[in-house]
Formats: structure tokens, sequence, C-alpha cells
């Protein structure tokens, strides 16, 4: 590694092998579109023949038509040019419509596979990537490959072969002044490799600063709220800021590169035609060159250099694109969660019975987060993890919800290892409800569709019912069709919890999860949205985490977690009997709620009622003690 401009570490330059290795996938991509290619670089030689048939023609006219008063050739040579020069255009025209339509349907195609591979990545990859940097990869990495397949390729080809062939009529009319020019092209070419290996690791590193600029600056939009409820704004504004300059010091030594090989280039063009204009005045003198050979050499000269100095352009571009390749391969190449090799066993209809068998876990080798954590989650209880933040109860539920794997230990979900159970088979029937709610920018309907999109209408304003959302959404001027804007901006958090719940209801899973679902919401909303839970919990297995202990003393079994251990276990009323650690939190939260050394019925005001869906008013208790 290198450090490059504002000390940022550089990849070392490109190698063969790495080159080597990107093979397997450009022809990949090419190989679908051979039959386009094959066709587009027919399409690219007959227009490159008939272009040389303009400058072909002036030894003729000077020599023959001119010189030796041949006027019958005139017209014959201006219809050949003629003809030659339609035949150019629309060769070129269809070249262009071909593979230029052809590369764009590409990267449409490939955008979709790189956001599917992403999406069915593990947690794990997200934790360690920003999602603006992974937008950034899917958006931007690979636009630069309509090169391989688009004009580019066939271009940078289409100059070498005019080079070619301008090379090999030069030399029949003069070798000498030809043998001096390839000279200067030889080491012309020398520099123009060396240019290239420094050139190709700036780019790779241009999309990498691009992709974590563009992560920042969608984060920074995200939390708009959080920004300006701290007047952070020039903070936000120093942070990117220090992005831009560095992605600006790596276009700026990108253009130092391209432009010593513009320099090289017209440096080239003056000495080869400096070099021409002396040896050939030197061979008309002697009479082994004609003017018209002079004047045919002299533009054939400029089919030569052009495509040399296109080459540079255009190989930019193709360098650039297999920068982009590579950092695709990257994500491409990470094994999706559905494609574990273990996980080969297909679930039907759960029970619910979740089993932890003394499982540890750990984010970072050697930094263990749970140590042999073992219990039982019979089908249809609640279990309510309590303890203090950081404590392990997230990685609990994460390893509930197959996010992660255990490093010792098994899951068992119905007697089944969850490790070898397929993603697909489990997680249609979990259901999740966040502390904070993620609603996507769509209307109220779509939002609440989200887990099953074909049900009926019927369903949807049942789920809606239940979980309160008719109180509100009736009341705007677009019912369920209101936008609710992005992350659910334009709710309330309440408003926003019961569409999540909602959700969930319509989603009808085995396994519930509730994190932290009221935690955040005042008492008139969290009222309103227990109602909707005690509902939804109703036979199913359910994992609470909660700090409010009033929320589980009618749990059928708390987990007290504390540094990734479970060190208290039992119902509301054993635990505060036994005068540990959970009667300690109890006491602390004594002030909150004077009943919560209660035992569960004790201070109720009223039986819970047997109605299927939440009745319209009244109070009562829940499963897990809920007021409503």
């Amino acid at each position: 590694m290198t450090a490059g401009p504002a000390g940022e570490v550089r990849p070392k330059p490109w190698k063969s092998e790495r080159l080597r290795a990107l093979l397997p996938d450009i022809w990949e991509l090419v190989k679908p579109r051979r039959g386009l290619l094959a066709l587009g670089f027919l399409l690219m030689a007959v227009g490159r023949l008939a272009g040389i048939v303009l400058p072909a023609s002036t030894k003729y006219l000077v020599d023959d038509v001119v010189g030796k008063r041949r006027t019958d050739m005139l017209l014959p040579l201006i219809g050949a040019v003629v003809v030659a020069t339609v035949i150019q255009g629309t060769a070129s025209f269809a070249l262009t419509q071909l593979l230029s339509k052809t590369a764009q349907r590409l990267i449409a195609e490939l955008r979709q596979k790189v956001q599917a591979h992403i999406g069915r990545l593990p947690v794990s990859y997200f934790d360690r990537h920003k999602s603006g940097a992974l937008v950034s990869r899917i958006m931007n990495d690979v636009e630069g490959l309509r090169n391989l397949v688009g004009t580019g390729l066939v271009e940078f080809v289409g100059g070498l072969m005019t080079a070619a062939i301008a090379l090999v009529v030069m030399f029949r009319l003069s070798p000498l002044m030809t043998g001096l020019t390839a000279l200067f092209l030889v080491i012309f070419g020398t520099f123009m490799s060396l240019a290239f290996g420094k050139v190709r690791p700036i780019l790779r590193e241009r999309g990498k600063i691009t992709a974590e600029v563009t992560g920042r600056l969608n984060e920074s939009l995200s939390g708009i709220r959080v920004v300006k409820g701290y007047h952070r704004e020039r903070q936000e504004e120093e942070v990117f800021a220090g992005g831009v300059k560095r992605l600006l010091a790596n276009v700026l030594e990108t253009l130092t590169s391209l432009s010593l090989l513009g320099l090289s280039s017209t440096v080239l063009l003056g000495v080869v035609g400096s070099v021409v204009m002396y040896a050939g005045a030197r061979q008309i003198f002697a009479g082994t060159l004609t003017l018209g050979g002079f004047f045919t050499y002299t533009i054939f000269l400029g089919f030569l250099i052009a495509p040399m100095i296109q080459v540079v352009a255009i190989g930019t571009q193709l360098t650039e694109a297999l920068a982009g390749l590579e950092r695709t391969r990257e994500i491409l190449r990470e094994r999706p969660e559905d494609e574990d090799p273990r996980r080969t066993r297909a679930l039907g209809p759960i029970r619910g019975e979740v089993v932890f068998e003394e499982v540890s876990f750990a984010y970072d080798d050697g930094k263990e987060v749970l140590h042999s954590i073992s219990f039982v989650a019979a089908p249809g209880t609640v279990t309510a993890l309590v303890g203090p933040s950081g404590s392990g109860k997230s990685t609990i539920i994460g390893l509930v919800s197959a996010f992660h794997g255990p490093e010792k230990g098994r899951v068992l979900v119905d007697g089944v290892d969850l490790s070898e159970v397929r993603i697909d088979s489990y997680r249609t029937q979990l259901g999740v409800v966040l502390q904070e709610s993620f609603l996507f920018d769509g209307t109220i309907r779509e939002n609440i569709l989200f887990p099953r999109s074909g049900v009926s209408e019927e369903e949807v304003l049942r789920a809606a019912r239940i979980a309160r959302v008719d109180e509100f959404a009736e009341g705007f001027e677009k019912g369920y069709d209101t936008i609710v804007g992005e992350r659910g901006v334009r709710l309330s958090g309440g408003q926003k919890q019961r569409v999540s719940i909602a959700r969930a209801v319509l989603a009808d899973p085995r396994i519930l999860i509730l994190d932290e679902a009221t935690s955040s919401l005042d008492s008139e909303s969290e009222a309103l949205i227990q109602e909707g839970l005690s509902y939804l919990m109703k036979g199913r297995t359910t994992f609470v985490i909660a700090h409010r202990l009033s929320t589980v003393r009618r749990a059928d079994q708390i987990l007290v977690v504390e540094n990734g251990e479970i060190v208290e276990r039992g119902s509301h009323a054993e635990l505060v009997a036994r005068g540990g650690r959970y009667r300690t939190m109890v006491e602390r939260q004594q002030g909150i709620d004077q009943n919560l050394l209660l035992a569960p019925g004790e201070g109720d005001e009223a039986p819970e009622p047997e109605n299927e869906e939440p009745a319209e008013s009244g109070r009562g208790e829940g499963p897990l003690g809920l007021v409503r």
C-alpha cells in the first residue's frame, strides 16, 4: 500500500494477475452478448475500411487526375469517395445504436443483480458497510462497464486496426519514414503503458472515496433533524468538505497523469511530423517519392497518430471500467446467507418452540458477548429479556431471527438446529416490531402490505383496525393512500408504531419479536398500541425486550441478562420474591409504577376481555400486563 493525497491509503498498482483474475467476469458479461459484439466488430471494420477510401484517393487525385490530366478518373474517384462516406456514416450509426443500447441494458441488468445480491447478504455485512456506500457501488461502479460491451471496447480495437492499416500503407509508400515513425511509436507505447499502470489504482481509489462521501452524505441527510437539533450544520459541512477534498485530490492526480499523456501525444505528433517533413522532402528531391505519395503519407500519418491519441482516452475509460468491475466483483463474491451449504432443511408450519443450548457468540474474534446461554421458550409463551444496555439482549434476539449464528452451542426451533434451516422457510414465520418503526416512503396501505403483498383489502383493513391505524388513517384526506414520507416522517411516533403493528398482524407470524416496541411513546399512544400488541401476541411465541418492567409482569418467563449471561430467570412474582437483581431493578422504577411489586392480577381493575379483536374502550391487562 502507498500513501496518496490527503494521507489516504492507495491500493498497490494493478498487476497482470489481477487483470487475469477479472477475465472470467469479463467473459461472463460478454458471453451472452458475443453475437452482438461480433456484429459490432464487423460494422466497425466496415466503417474503418470505408474511412480509408478518402485519404487513399488523394494519391490518385494528385498524381493521376491533376499530374497526368486523367480527367476520366475524376468522377469515378469522387463517386467512390461519396459511396465510402455513406457506408462509413451508416456503419457508425448502426454501431452506436447497437452497442450503446446493449451497454445500457447491461448496466440495468447488473444493477439489478448487485442489488438483489446485496439484499441477500447476512446482517453482519451491513454492520460493516454504510448503506450510502453500498448505494454508490450499485449505481456508480457498474456505470463504467458500458465501455466493455458498448462502443468503448470496439472503438479501442478499431483504433488499433486503423493504426495497423495506416502503418502498412505508409510502409509501402516509404519504408524509411515508416521505420523512423515506428521507433517513436514504440517509445510512446512504453510511456503510455507506464502511465496506465499509475492511473488504474487512482481510478479504483476514486470509486472507494466516492462511496465513502456518498455514504456520509446519505447519513447526514437522513439524520437532518438530529443535525439541526444540535446545530451541527457546520460540522457536517466540514466532514463533507473533507471528503470532497479527498475526491478532488484524486481527480487532480488523475488529470495530471492524463495531461502528461496528452503532452506526450502532442510532442510525438510534432516530432514525427518534423521527421516526416525532412525525410519526405529529401525523397521527393531524390525522385523516390511522388508529391501525391507524400500527401497520402502525411494523411495516413494522421490516421496512425489520431487512433493512438484516441486509445489514450478510451484506454482510460476501459481502465475505469475494470476498476468498477473489480469492486463489483468483490460484492458478488460475498456469499448470501441463503447459500450457506449447511442450510438445507426447509421448515413447514412451526409450533414456535425456541431452545438455546449453551450458546456463545462473538461479533469479533475472541470477544464473546454471550456466554453459554441456555433457555427454553415454549410454543405460545412470552419470554421477556431485561437488563442494562449492552448486556446482550439484542444479540439474543439477533440469534432468534437468524441474523447471526452461534459460535458455540445451538439454537433450535421445534427441535431443528437453526443453522441447518433455509432462511426463507423460517423468516416467513417471523414477525418483528422494533422500537423505531421503519416505514418506507409510500402509502399507509403499501407499508401495511409490505410482508404480504397479495392479500385482500378486507385483510388489510382488519389488520389496520386491530392496530388502531383506522383511527387516524381514515381522518386523512386520502385515507390509506396517504403518503407517509421517508421513514414515515409525516406520521407521529405513535402512528408509525401502529402501522408497524398492523404490518406484523398481517404477516401472521408464529414467532414474534417486540424490541422496545413502546418505550419511546407517550402514555396515550402507548395505551393504544398496547391493545394491538395484546392481540398480536395471543398464541404466538413472543420475545420482548423491555426496560419498562411494568410491561413484562405477565410474561411466562423473564430472563435477566447481564454481561452476556442469564443471571436470573423466572416469573415476575418469583423474581420479586427472590430479592435478587430483578427486585433491585423493580425498586429503582417504583417511582414510575407503584404496582410493580404486586403480583400479576393484584390491583387489576377488570378482567381481560375475550374478544378476538381489541375492545373499543375499557381497561384491562394483556399477556404482559399491558394497560388498555
